[in-house]
């Protein structure tokens, strides 16, 4: 996500602006489109290309959030998915260093202990994300699905055979292009 600093700049049109700027230049699309804007700009000294997609803050209606691409053959909508995709990444390591104490909990220098330390504290956020999916998810309820499952009628097998035959002579009378009387005398034969 680009930061709405005006000392951040990128190259536009011959010049460089901040992403307020840019966003004034430019034409908006309007509707119920999924992006507000998306512009080629360059980043950086060295000129790198890059795209900027501006959406709408879900949370603060007249505000925008800018996200920058530097795969500029993305469009829009996939440079937005990847984005909710990281941001669910995001919010759970916020939720590893403020609830679980990823940081603060091991002070060791030890590349193994650290390792060790992360690898709890994820085990420690997996078990706690089952027991609130368990808790609160609907979709869990194992009972939920055994009512379900009693409310559908069971086929019996002669059924299921009658449905397959049935099937299977539709399909004779259409490629061969019989009438039904036709395949009637036909499976009425007796060899």
């Amino acid at each position: 996500m680009v930061k709405k600093s005006s000392k951040i700049k990128y190259g536009y049109q011959d010049g460089k602006y901040n992403i307020k700027e840019i966003y004034k230049q430019c034409k908006k699309r309007r509707g119920r489109s999924k992006y507000l804007l998306s512009v080629d700009v360059t980043v950086g000294d060295e000129a790198i290309p890059a795209k900027i997609v501006c959406v709408r803050n879900k949370s603060r209606k007249k505000d925008r959030l800018a996200i920058i691409s530097t795969d500029t053959t993305l469009p829009e909508e996939e440079i937005i998915r990847i984005y909710g995709k990281r941001w669910d990444i995001e919010v759970f390591f916020k939720t590893c260093k403020s609830c679980l104490h990823l940081v603060k909990e091991c002070r060791s220098l030890s590349y193994d202990a650290l390792t060790a330390h992360v690898s709890i504290v994820f085990a420690r956020y997996m078990m706690l994300a089952v027991t609130q999916r368990c808790n609160t998810d609907d979709k869990t309820i194992c009972e939920l699905f055994f009512c379900l499952m009693d409310e559908l009628d069971d086929i019996t097998f002669s059924q299921s055979i009658r449905i397959i035959i049935d099937a299977l002579m539709d399909a004779v009378m259409e490629y061969f292009h019989i009438t039904e009387q036709q395949l009637e005398e036909f499976c009425e034969l007796k060899y």
